[in-house]
């Protein structure tokens, strides 16, 4: 019977570590059509937001420290609660640049969007896909799909790394855009952090999952 309820608690968890993600998933989506689009209300959604995701860090990471104090968990399970304690920071982090998002584009708030050259929207849409099948591997435990994600990795960093570019040129031929451009380089870095923690989260399940810790193996994992 213990064995039973220490089962049904690991479930718990993993429930709570996905309502975190749909969080963190949503804070995504909003930051990044606020700036878009320039909407107020988007922009104190993902501030309601931030706040609700740090709750639910606070007691998910309560609930996993309890586990490991009272169960005293071995091997994989051990390895699971690691990994759900990793990803929970890793979906905060999320939550922190989605916010960090938001606050430059009410400083933008008043000002007419200009024709920038750079993929906002596509880097949203690489980073949310990055997030989505890193928590599809947690969800299925599936080392292999979460491989996947590391190789994505390199499409935003590509994706920043022109963004960078294409702006810094802008900036110089359009110097009275100064402001937005330079928050625009921002917000893409935000979002190549964002998909830096999508990385993150699939090296935990991958942990979770075979025990082996890929960080310094990058490269050979992508290849």
């Amino acid at each position: 019977m213990p064995r039973i309820h220490f089962q049904q608690q690991l479930a718990e968890l993993k429930e709570k570590i996905l309502a975190m993600a749909a969080l963190s998933q949503q804070a995504l989506d909003a930051c990044v059509d606020a700036y878009l689009q320039r909407d107020k209300g988007l922009i104190e959604f993902v501030r309601q937001n931030e706040r609700a995701i740090n709750s639910a860090q606070r007691e998910l990471d309560e609930m996993a420290y309890d586990l490991l104090a009272k169960e005293q968990p071995m091997a994989i399970d051990l390895r699971f609660i690691l990994a759900v304690i990793k990803i929970n920071g890793d979906l905060e982090r999320i939550g922190d640049q989605a916010m960090s998002i938001a606050v430059r584009t009410q400083d933008l708030i008043e000002c007419e969007p200009l024709d920038l050259p750079i993929e906002i929207d596509g880097m949203r849409t690489c980073a949310a896909g990055m997030i989505r099948t890193a928590l599809q591997a947690l969800l299925d435990a599936d080392a292999y799909v979460a491989e996947s994600v590391l190789a994505m990795d390199d499409d935003i960093d590509r994706m920043n790394r022109i963004a960078h570019e294409e702006l810094t040129k802008f900036i110089q031929n359009n110097p009275n855009c100064s402001q937005q451009a330079l928050q625009a380089i921002i917000i893409s870095r935000n979002l190549e952090r964002i998909a830096d923690h999508a990385t993150n989260i699939a090296m935990d399940v991958i942990f979770w999952v075979r025990g082996a810790d890929v960080r310094h193996q990058l490269s050979a994992i992508v290849d």
